[in-house]
């Protein structure tokens, strides 16, 4: 996953150039298929992942959301997001700069693909928070993905960052319901971790669609 547009566009432009020669100079689709299909890789990565993190980015992230939606829709399966907001980045920034923050937010990148399931989603939903969609998940098995990415980051030698540095994040979750918009989820998943920071660092709170009312009569 890339971490630096500035260094992968270049690098494909270069390599789409160098293909480009190649067929003027007559060679042979055997040397030039695989240069181009290697840019097209590199370009649809681009397109699709946060430049800073290599984690999906929010459009992305939203695509995933909405093709859960429908699957649900087709199947019954209950599926949860969850929302991650890092503890206190601002102060973090103002105490140890913006490259230590940066890299705060791709060491939590490359811990969610180590401890997370292949088929959950986990993408840069804004500055400082992430979402991770896990497909065929209830909110206690996701509970249990979400304290393995925490234990993961409390084990995290931050100090060889920062001095003194530890991270930690807070947790909104919520499952789909029936009618379900991508919007409305992450409405009720971001409530959920506005409940979280108010109670503190490090907080999860779980949050799932209310029911209808209905009358007896």
């Amino acid at each position: 996953m890339p971490r630096n547009t500035k260094q992968t566009i270049p690098f494909a432009q270069q390599q789409l150039l160098e293909a480009i020669a190649q067929i003027k100079e007559g060679n042979s689709r055997e040397d030039v298929v695989p240069k181009l299909e290697a840019v097209m890789a590199q370009l649809q990565t681009l397109v699709t992942h946060d430049h800073l993190t290599g984690a999906l980015n929010r459009h992305t992230l939203i695509e995933r959301l909405d093709g859960e939606l429908q699957r649900s829709k087709r199947t019954g399966h209950t599926f949860t997001v969850a929302l991650l907001g890092v503890d206190d980045l601002p102060d973090i920034m103002e105490q140890h700069g913006q490259d230590v923050t940066k890299r705060i937010l791709q060491v939590l990148t490359a811990e969610s693909s180590q401890v997370l399931r292949s088929l959950d989603s986990f993408g840069r939903f804004a500055a400082t928070e992430f979402a991770i969609v896990m497909p065929t998940t209830w909110l206690d098995q996701s509970l249990i993905a979400v304290n393995r990415l925490k234990t993961s980051l409390d084990a995290y030698a931050w100090n060889e960052i920062a001095e003194g540095l530890q991270v930690s994040f807070c947790t909104g979750l919520t499952t789909n319901a029936a009618g379900d918009k991508a919007d409305k989820v992450l409405a009720r998943a971001n409530q959920a971790l506005q409940q979280a920071r108010q109670q503190g660092r490090n907080s999860i709170v779980q949050l799932e669609a209310e029911l209808p009312d209905f009358k007896v009569e």
